[in-house]
């Protein structure tokens, strides 16, 4: 009898208690599927391993969306692919075990963890998935070929484990929205899944490799979160301030008269603010973003242990190119920076012109 052909029931709430099933090759998976997957139920988690609370968010989400009858499984797999010269595939942690169970208290019905032989049988594949202009900005400039690599497996890990449903975290925002796009343009019958960011609780974004920094990198990389929270909070003020003026007699037309009408308030804040809305254009949101962040993110620079900031970008979600001062509409504000030996990502979506 098959590993994967059990009574339905056995797959419930209480058996999640236990590892989930490991599948180590592509029969295995394909077997698992034959036998638990329900039509229009199927969905995937793809992970490098090392499991925890952001994965485990997407585990739920999966759960949540399938139900207790559809087939949630989870790859893992440290893919060589989307690693260039000099990063840390080697040191890259592996910690199968504890992700088996992670896994499965999260909801997960089984775990693909293939070997880099299967998933890649013969050596590296000659034909790769490009791209294109997309992958080559922010975290395709800084890492080179990366975005291919990534694509590449995500498109065969697509095909083999067959979902409905993928499901992928914001954190990596550019990387959703190459999936997206590849998924659309290559025409995969899947709906693409990106689920919020997972914060701990001083801010930092989770992320496998943050077990890598000290004590006193932590607290230097918290300067990431920071400087996306002073963003969004300047913007929210910026947009208030803007609402504020534009209610007020005598307030139409110039920023000069909205920043006037503010001052004859007499109240600290609006006088306080009213010369930057005076100086900003109508579209002037993006800038006044960007210095908020990287007013942070350079005292952090001057910190001990220093971060080295790689880019602060206000990005358009849908090419990711930056976008201009006068910019109404999505936006997604993403930083990279190195503390130490470690590099991290993180971003925030935002709204600019949400008022006028």
């Amino acid at each position: 009898m098959s590993l994967f052909a059990r009574d339905r029931a056995g797959t419930g709430r209480d058996a999640r208690r236990r590892p989930a099933d490991l599948l180590p090759t592509a029969e295995d998976l394909a077997d698992a599927i034959a036998h638990r997957s329900a039509p229009g139920g199927n969905a995937v988690v793809m992970t490098m391993g090392a499991l925890h609370e952001g994965h485990a968010t997407l585990i739920r989400a999966a759960r949540a969306r399938v139900g207790e009858k559809g087939f949630v499984v989870v790859t893992v797999f440290v893919n060589p692919l989307q690693f260039g010269a000099g990063e840390d595939l080697d040191r890259y942690p592996r910690t199968l075990d504890a992700d088996l169970v992670l896994a499965a208290e999260a909801g997960a019905d089984a775990v693909f963890a293939p070997s880099a032989d299967e998933v890649y049988p013969g050596g590296e594949p000659q034909v790769r998935i490009s791209a294109g202009p997309m992958g080559e900005r922010l975290e395709g400039a800084s890492r080179p070929g990366h975005f291919d690599g990534m694509l590449t497996v995500v498109a065969k890990l697509l095909h083999l484990t067959a979902p409905d449903l993928a499901f992928f975290g914001q954190k990596d925002a550019q990387q959703l929205a190459l999936i997206r796009r590849m998924a659309r343009d290559l025409n995969f019958p899947v709906e693409i899944v990106g689920v919020e960011t997972v914060r701990e609780s001083d801010g930092l974004a989770l992320s496998s490799r943050n077990r890598y920094l000290s004590a006193g990198e932590r607290r230097t990389a918290l300067a990431l979160s920071r400087a996306l929270f002073a963003a969004r909070e300047r913007l929210a003020a910026q947009e208030a301030l803007r609402a504020r003026a534009a209610s007020l007699p005598g307030s139409q037309g110039r920023a000069e008269n909205r920043a006037e009408a503010l001052s004859r308030l007499g109240e600290a804040r609006a006088a306080a603010d009213a010369h930057a809305v005076a100086q900003a254009a109508e579209g002037g949101r993006a800038e006044a973003v960007r210095a908020a962040a990287r007013a942070v993110l350079d005292e952090a620079s001057r910190a001990e242990p220093p971060l080295t900031l790689d880019y602060l970008a206000l990005v358009d979600p849908a090419d990711f190119t930056e976008v201009a001062d006068g910019h109404d509409g999505e936006a997604v504000l993403a930083v990279a920076a190195r503390v130490g030996s470690t590099r991290l990502i993180d971003n925030i979506p935002l709204t600019l012109g949400a008022t006028k």
